[in-house]
């Protein structure tokens, strides 16, 4: 039997780890939105609040995977609360000048995205040390999944609540604020503290080196594809429909599909080899996402969206896994913040295809990029199994996990394996 999800919060110091990770987590994932609001509050048109919330998303997918790198050489909180605090004042900068001058605009986004630190990579890192058993630790994937689906719902719903209470760029400083504190809570507790990656080749490559986490990364590059597409396309089915909040309907169905999803998916332990089932998984997720391109009406439309978020969040729990398993080792925060910078790098690509898909053919074509993404993401699993699958010929498993340098994890789990 898997551990519960009770159990795996009544852990030592598990319930800290991960409420800390989510609020410090707030800034990445409401900062778009909340660059957007006040760039319109300061007079800019929607090009501007668009292009400084791009750059930030930009700056943000190039930042994570350099930040994860530091953390492996040099520890959580050496590289994470410095990282934080720059990555409030880019925002707090933006708040304070504005927009005119552009410039310095800009270089505040910048900052911001770049400097924020590497939360998810870091959570995931720690939880074998702090759980100890390989069933906790996959069930933890699971929670982190959920948590995340819960964050990027209620996330955007905060942000407007702070604008109604103050403004746009009170908002800006109470989310960033927040975020701080949620790193120092993580960064000062026992775990992170303690936490060491294990010895590393040097390479310039650092995790990319791994053929198994390039396949990974390529294919969940097509499910970011597919998320994003489906925010542009539910905007147009809302404006089909006349009613603005359609749009939060669908969005909101969407995370309870994911969150279903992912509390059944972790409730149980699963066997077999991670990744044969993520390939089930991600072939699972692209036909939930198929039927949205029929567009029916509204509450039709709403249980189709519930539908195809099911399988999200047990996709990425068990990516999680297959990034510890192939990460080299040393290089594992790196690892799983590559995976967040290709999630978003591919839901920009995927809002960029789908606005001109709904300008040109309406809505549906909108779907049906997301369909298309998810099709594609299963083609790259299917295309590199032998890649995927050789995990256990190349090379012997660590018996006790690179995370936990203190033995704390039981023999047998493999939390990285060996070149």
């Amino acid at each position: 039997m898997a551990a519960g999800y009770g159990e795996l919060l009544r852990a030592r110091h598990a319930a800290r780890l991960l409420c800390g990770t989510l609020v410090g987590r707030l800034p990445s994932a409401t900062g778009h939105i909340a660059i957007v609001l006040f760039v319109r509050s300061e007079g800019g048109g929607y090009a501007l609040a668009g292009a400084l919330a791009a750059v930030y998303g930009l700056a943000t997918a190039v930042g994570q995977p350099l930040l994860g790198r530091a953390v492996d050489l040099y520890g959580q909180p050496r590289v994470m609360l410095p990282a934080a605090v720059l990555s409030g004042i880019g925002m707090t900068a933006l708040a304070v000048v504005g927009t005119d001058p552009l410039l310095p605009a800009y270089a505040a986004v910048v900052v911001a995205g770049m400097c924020t630190p590497p939360l998810e990579g870091g959570l995931r890192a720690l939880w074998p040390g702090v759980l100890g058993r390989e069933d906790r630790v996959h069930a933890a994937y699971a929670l982190d999944a959920v948590a995340q689906e819960v964050m990027f719902t209620a996330g955007p719903l905060l942000v407007t609540v702070f604008v109604a209470w103050w403004s746009p760029g009170a908002a800006l400083l109470v989310i960033n604020v927040l975020g701080v504190l949620g790193a120092l809570s993580v960064v000062v507790s026992e775990p992170s503290r303690r936490w060491r990656s294990a010895p590393r080749e040097a390479h310039w490559l650092g995790a990319l080196r791994s053929p198994g986490l390039l396949a990974l990364l390529g294919s969940f590059l097509f499910v970011g594809v597919a998320l994003g597409s489906i925010t542009v396309a539910a905007v147009a089915y809302a404006d089909d429909h006349g009613r603005e909040s359609v749009y939060g309907w669908l969005m909101a169905a969407l995370g309870l599909g994911a969150l279903i999803g992912g509390a059944v998916y972790g409730a149980r332990r699963w066997a077999g080899e991670p990744e044969r089932r993520l390939r089930v998984l991600v072939g699972l997720l692209a036909l939930g996402y198929l039927p949205l391109s029929l567009t029916p009406g509204v509450a039709a439309m709403t249980g189709l969206a519930v539908v195809s978020g099911v399988f999200l969040a047990p996709a990425l729990a068990c990516a999680f896994v297959v990034v510890d398993r192939h990460a080299p080792p040393g290089t594992v925060t790196e690892a799983f913040s590559w995976l967040v910078t290709v999630f978003g790098v591919g839901a920009a690509l995927g809002t960029g295809v789908a606005g001109p898909a709904v300008e040109w053919g309406g809505t549906a074509p909108g779907f049906r990029v997301a369909g298309a993404g998810g099709a594609a993401a299963l083609l790259v699993l299917l295309a590199t199994a032998r890649v995927l699958n050789g995990r256990g010929r190349r090379g012997v498993p660590v018996i006790s996990s690179e995370n936990d340098r203190n033995g704390a994890v039981e023999p047998g789990f493999s939390a990285g394996h060996q070149a």
